[in-house]
């Protein structure tokens, strides 16, 4: 994985939400919390990428390992025929090829495990993003029923409900969440995402429902 994606991932969980929407005041914090959602969406669509080259290379390691090792084998048998027809000089060279592939067998079980252990670690940060995300979504509702209150008869300025002063809060919102998201997070100025993003999204929620099952049945288990 990328070392600039692992930095922003832990900038990101690290990050206070209500830090981040204090810092802009009254910038229309809704319209901000919205437009970092969607900058979170785009790290995990990265993440996603690298996750699908790691396996790829997990696949072609893990997939040259095994040709080793039964060319390894075939090998040994080949010698051994070698041996029993009184053809020394066979058998010494099954016997290099052996040697060569023998050289070879732990860089690839170190590649097969390094990629296992990056997957593991891709599909941990692609959890804790998600987390993340649902804890900004939180706080998004909250700021949105703060506004809803606001913009009500009698529960605020009339100023939240007009077009004009909205839209300069909007500019002013995405200014300020540009200059502190690239600042502490590393994130590009600007949204992004995938034409796929929701059903992703959805499945990964279900997943998530899924393992909280589980382990709730895991934790009945015990206590019986």
């Amino acid at each position: 994985m990328k070392e600039n994606i692992a930095g922003r991932v832990g900038r990101i969980i690290t990050s206070s939400v209500n830090a981040l929407v204090d810092a802009l005041e009254n910038a229309a914090p809704v319209m901000v919390m919205e437009e970092a959602i969607r900058e979170v969406d785009g790290v995990i669509d990265e993440v996603r990428t690298e996750l699908g080259k790691g396996v790829a290379q997990k696949h072609l390691a893990e997939q040259r390992l095994a040709d080793n090792r039964k060319r390894h084998t075939d090998l040994s048998q080949k010698a051994q025929v070698a041996i029993k027809e009184g053809r020394d000089d066979l058998a010494e060279a099954a016997i290099e090829q052996q040697m060569d592939i023998e050289a070879q067998i732990p860089i690839l079980e170190k590649a097969v495990a390094e990629a296992n252990k990056q997957h593991d670690e891709l599909e941990g940060y692609i959890s804790a993003l998600q987390a993340k995300k649902r804890e900004m979504q939180e706080e998004l509702r909250r700021l949105r029923a703060a506004e809803a209150k606001a913009s009500a008869p009698g529960g605020g300025e009339a100023a939240a409900a007009d077009s004009k002063s909205y839209a300069a809060k909007a500019e002013k919102a995405t200014s300020a969440f540009d200059r502190i998201m690239e600042k502490n997070t590393g994130l590009p100025k600007g949204g992004s995402g995938t034409d796929n993003a929701a059903k992703l999204a959805e499945l990964e929620e279900l997943a998530r429902k899924n393992r909280i099952k589980e382990r709730l049945a895991a934790m009945k288990a015990s206590e019986e």
